[in-house]
C-alpha cells in the first residue's frame, strides 16, 4: 500500500483531528488507522451510556499497573478507549480545557514561542460549535457541539446551591482559562447524543476519497529508513500488511502506546531496546518516562430521599427513562450523571486551586469496595488532584507488538499529593456538613466518620486512590537541550525525519482539566505547525458514497 501523504497511527481524538484537517483544509492523502471497531452501538452515543462502558467491554484495553509498593502493592487498572474515536467515544464527555498557566508552562518549559494559552485558545475556538458561548473564548461555527448537560438532578443543584452558601463564587463558564469556583461543566454532547470525535471531525468527510480508515488494524511498528519514517506495518484480519507514505507518520496512539510503539521501532531508552533484542536507531531516554495522570479518591454518603439517580436504571424507571429518550432525546439518558463540580484547595494556601471535586448523585459510581453500593441510596463527592506531582513511566513488557506495556502511574508516590487530596477529602467532607446538602445526607460510607486524622486520612487514600483516566507526557515536547525531550516544539521526533507524535503523550505537563479537549486542540495545532511549512495541496478529491472505513473481521 502506498501513495499517502500521512499515516495516522490511531484513530481517537488527536486522530481524527488532524485526519479532518488534512483532508478537508489541505486535501491531503490520508489512512488512519485504528486497532479498535467501529463507533456504531447506541451504548456510545447516548450520553449516559458511557456508565456502563467503564466496567470492562469491547471498546476498551483494560491496561494494568505494575504492583503500586506506595499503596501496599496494590495493582490498578487503567482503561483506555480501544474504538474508532478513541477516548471522545467512551469518556464521561466533560469538556474542559485547564488553566491559561497549564499552557504557558509548556512554552516556558520547550523555551518556545510556538505553545502558550494564547497560542492555543483559537485551536479550541476553531472546532467548537458552543451551544450557547460565542466570544474570545468560545466558537458556534465549528463541527465539535459542545452544550450543557441535558439532563440535571435536584442533587447536584442542591450541591451547586451548599458550596455558594459556603462563599464559594458560581462560575457559569470554566473554560476561560482560570477554572474556579463552582458550576456546571459543559459536556460535548448536543440534541440528546453524544458529540465525539467521528461525530464532530470524521462523518463530515462521508464520500471523500482521500481519507482511507480501517479499524482493527494494530499497528505493530514504524518502518524506519535511513533515518526517516516510511510508513508502518501492522496485523488486520489475521494477516500482516505494510503501508508506506510519501510524507510523515503521525503517532496519536496515546500515552501508554504511542511510547510503546517508537520502542518497538527502536526509538527510546537503548538499554531496554537491547534488553529485548531491538536494534537502535535513535536513543531516545525520554521515550515512556514522564507518566502524569489526574487520580482522586472517593467520600460516600447515604441518604439523598430519591434526589439522584437511585435505581434510575432498573425496573419501571428504567423503561420510563428508555422510552423518553427514544421518542424526545431528553430526560435522564441525556446526562452523563457527573453535573456538577467545584475547584477547592488553592496550592500551598494561596493561588489556583488544585482539586477539583466532582458531584455524583450515586453512590453506584464507586466499586466493589462497598458491599451493594450501588444498591444504596445517596451521593458520592470525588476529590481528584489536578495537578499531581507524582510521576511515573511506561515500558515494554517484550518485543511481543500485541504485548502491552508495563505501566507504572506512581499515583501518590510524592507526598505533597497525598497532603493536597487529603485536604480534599476534608473540604468534600464539610460541604456535606454544611446547608442544605447536610438537610439530604446520613451516614458516612467511604472512608467513614472515624477516619478524620491524617493519618487515617492517608491510610485511606492509599487504599482507594484510582485513576481520572487521563495520562499523559510520555512522549514530552521539550527544548533540544533537554535530554529527556522526546519531540521539539513542532513536535517532531527527536533525529528522525518524517515523523511526529500529536497525542497527550506530547504534554510536559498535566493540565488542570479532563483531557480530551486539550488533546484535539494539541492535535489541531500540530496540524498548523507541519502546513506553516509544507506546499498547498490540491483541493480534495470528489466522491460519492460513505465515509470509506474498512471493517474488521473480529
Amino acid at each position: 500500500m502506498g501513495g499517502y501523504d500521512y499515516i495516522i497511527v490511531g484513530g481517537g481524538s488527536a486522530g481524527s483531528v488532524a485526519a479532518a484537517r488534512l483532508v478537508g483544509e489541505f486535501g491531503a492523502r490520508v489512512l488512519l488507522l485504528e486497532a479498535g471497531g467501529d463507533y456504531k452501538s447506541w451504548v456510545l452515543k447516548a450520553p449516559a451510556g458511557f456508565s456502563r462502558i467503564l466496567g470492562g467491554t469491547k471498546y476498551l484495553t483494560q491496561h494494568r499497573t505494575v504492583p503500586q509498593e506506595q499503596l501496599g502493592g496494590r495493582v490498578l487498572t487503567i482503561p483506555q478507549a480501544k474504538v474508532l474515536g478513541g477516548g471522545s467515544s467512551v469518556n464521561a464527555q466533560a469538556y474542559m480545557r485547564g488553566r491559561a498557566a497549564d499552557y504557558d508552562a509548556w512554552g516556558t518549559i520547550g523555551r518556545t514561542d510556538l505553545w502558550s494559552w494564547e497560542r492555543i485558545l483559537p485551536h479550541f475556538v476553531r472546532v467548537e460549535r458552543n451551544q450557547k458561548f460565542n466570544n474570545r473564548f468560545h466558537g458556534c461555527a465549528g463541527t465539535l457541539r459542545v452544550s450543557d448537560q441535558g439532563f440535571i438532578c435536584d442533587l447536584s443543584h442542591i450541591y451547586v446551591q451548599t458550596v455558594q452558601g459556603m462563599g464559594i463564587p458560581f462560575t457559569p463558564d470554566f473554560n476561560q482559562g482560570a477554572p474556579a469556583g463552582v458550576g456546571y461543566p459543559q459536556v460535548t454532547a448536543g440534541g440528546g447524543r453524544r458529540c465525539g470525535a467521528v461525530d464532530a471531525f470524521l462523518r463530515p468527510l462521508v464520500g471523500n476519497a482521500n481519507l482511507v480508515v480501517e479499524i482493527g488494524a494494530s499497528v505493530h511498528r514504524l518502518l524506519i529508513e535511513s533515518g526517516r519514517a516510511v510508513g508502518v506495518a501492522y496485523r488486520r484480519h489475521g494477516a500482516m500488511q505494510v503501508a508506506r507514505t510519501e510524507g510523515e507518520v503521525l503517532l496519536a496512539a496515546g500515552a501508554l502506546i504511542s511510547p510503546k510503539l517508537l520502542m518497538l521501532s527502536g526509538l527510546g531508552p537503548a538499554a531496554q531496546l537491547r534488553e529485548f533484542g531491538i536494534a537502535v536507531i535513535a536513543d531516545l531516554p525520554g521515550v515512556g518516562a514522564n507518566l502524569q495522570d489526574h487520580c482522586g479518591a472517593p467520600l460516600v454518603v447515604a441518604g439523598s430521599l430519591g434526589l439522584g439517580y437511585f435505581r434510575q436504571d432498573r425496573g419501571w424507571r428504567m423503561l420510563a427513562n428508555g422510552l423518553e429518550y427514544a421518542l424526545f432525546r431528553r430526560g435522564r439518558i441525556t446526562t452523563n450523571g457527573v453535573e456538577a463540580c467545584s475547584f477547592q484547595v488553592p496550592e500551598d494556601g494561596s493561588g489556583d486551586p488544585v482539586v477539583q471535586i466532582y458531584c455524583v448523585p450515586s453512590t453506584g459510581y464507586v466499586d466493589a469496595t462497598i458491599r451493594g453500593a450501588g444498591s444504596i441510596d445517596g451521593l458520592t463527592l470525588h476529590p481528584v488532584l489536578m495537578r499531581p506531582r507524582s510521576v511515573g513511566w511506561v515500558r515494554l513488557s517484550s518485543a511481543d507488538p500485541e504485548a502491552l506495556p508495563l505501566v507504572n502511574p506512581n499515583y501518590l508516590g510524592d507526598p505533597w499529593d497525598i497532603a493536597q487530596l487529603r485536604e480534599g477529602l476534608r473540604v468534600a467532607r464539610g460541604i456535606l456538613h454544611a446547608a442544605p446538602l447536610s438537610t439530604v445526607v446520613r451516614s458516612e460510607l467511604m472512608p467513614g466518620a472515624a477516619a478524620d486524622s491524617d493519618a487515617a486520612l492517608e491510610n485511606y487514600l492509599r487504599h482507594a486512590v484510582r485513576t481520572d483516566y487521563h495520562p499523559v507526557g510520555t512522549c514530552r515536547m521539550g527544548h533540544d537541550g533537554d535530554p529527556l525531550a522526546v519531540v521539539g516544539a513542532d513536535l517532531r521526533v527527536r533525529g528522525i525525519d518524517g515523523l511526529r507524535v500529536i497525542d497527550a503523550s506530547v504534554m510536559p505537563r498535566i493540565v488542570t482539566a479532563n483531557t480530551n479537549a486539550p488533546t484535539m486542540a494539541v492535535a489541531d495545532r500540530a496540524v498548523t505547525l507541519m502546513r506553516a511549512t509544507a506546499p498547498p495541496s490540491p483541493p480534495p478529491a470528489a466522491s460519492s458514497g460513505d465515509l470509506l472505513v474498512t471493517e474488521t473481521t473480529q
